[in-house]
């Protein structure tokens, strides 16, 4: 039987811990199909313990651009599909909207036509918390929640995931939709915000922190962080236990959230990461909308559906987030230009 898994953005921060998975629970072999953007760091990858250059396979492709038949013939059969590659940073999105979008839109619509041709058992779209917008104090988002996205990323993802619908019912791809919370982990990018806060803190440096003011009182937004180990080891499970629905057995394919289990203020994680360096932190309160439009303040995803399944994270928040802070000291990764 052909156990190969193709991963796009398997360079990036996301899809290394999940190439790292595979490698590590599996005996799949794996192809990347990643553009190598300035997110992605092969290095990281192929510095890892669990690599195997015999089980891995990089393809280099700009996914704004359709497969041709040499990547086909190149890629080979496979069995699955995670489309993991998109542009993540909220900020580049307010930047540069246009671009942005029609980045995440085209490759979304490459992958999934390259899907409809190559018929996997399982196409995996990795979709975010954002695409619903703010939650209020006290809900979390269902699946299949209204889709309210407030910024241009969320947009993007948010049209990821209505074309991956279109291709299931329309083509028959069997399409599984993961919306995920914020991630984090060692050799994320530094443009994020727990890398960022480690660099500022380590330097003396102020950190701007989203909020508001409630009378004269400064609130700031909050989180459920999620380790990247996590969020990769609940796709795994997804494609080992859940078959995906198929149409017209039933009306929406699979979705399934992945969320973190604590909510975490940004300014606990930030007073967290300072006790961790055993340094104090300036923690600059900022109007959430005035230094990002659209931001919102509270993101919160159920995730009891996938618990039900039988799927436990394997690392704690705590651990993890101790884990990460020191691999950013011992590594120090370069600050931010």
């Amino acid at each position: 039987m052909n156990n190969t898994i193709l991963i796009t953005g398997g360079a990036g921060f996301i899809g290394r811990s999940f190439v790292e998975r595979i490698l590590s629970k599996t005996n799949w072999n794996i192809v990347v199909l990643d553009s190598l953007s300035y997110a992605a760091n092969v290095n990281y990858l192929t510095d890892s313990p669990y690599f195997n250059a015999q089980r891995v396979q990089f393809v280099w492709h700009d996914l704004r651009a359709p497969l041709n038949e040499y990547l086909h013939e190149r890629i080979g059969p496979v069995r699955w599909i995670v489309n993991i590659a998109s542009e993540s940073h909220v900020d580049r999105s307010i930047a540069k909207p246009v671009d942005f979008f029609m980045n995440n839109c085209a490759l979304a619509a490459n992958i999934l036509e390259y899907a409809r041709t190559v018929k996997p058992e399982v196409f995996v779209q990795v979709s975010t918390d954002e695409v619903y917008g703010p939650a209020e104090l006290g809900y979390a988002h269902r699946e299949w929640d209204t889709h309210v996205p407030s910024n241009p990323y969320a947009a993007s993802k948010s049209a990821q995931e209505a074309l991956a619908v279109s291709y299931w019912r329309t083509f028959g791809v069997p399409v599984v939709i993961t919306n995920t919370m914020n991630n984090f982990g060692p050799a994320q990018h530094v443009e994020k915000f727990i890398p960022l806060c480690v660099n500022k803190i380590v330097n003396n440096e102020p950190i701007m922190v989203h909020g508001k003011y409630e009378n004269g009182i400064f609130i700031s937004g909050s989180r459920f962080w999620l380790h990247a180990d996590n969020h990769a080891d609940a796709i795994l499970f997804i494609l080992q236990n859940c078959p995906p629905e198929q149409y017209p057995d039933k009306c929406r394919p699979s979705k399934w959230h992945i969320a973190g289990d604590q909510e975490v203020s940004n300014v606990q994680i930030v007073e967290k990461i300072a006790e961790i360096l055993g340094k104090s932190a300036i923690i600059e309160p900022t109007d959430f909308h005035s230094s990002r439009p659209g931001h919102d303040l509270r993101y919160a995803l159920d995730g009891s559906k996938i618990k039900q399944a039988g799927w436990v994270a394997p690392v704690t928040f705590e651990d993890s987030l101790a884990q990460t802070i020191n691999w950013f000291v011992k590594n120090k990764v370069d600050r931010i230009s």
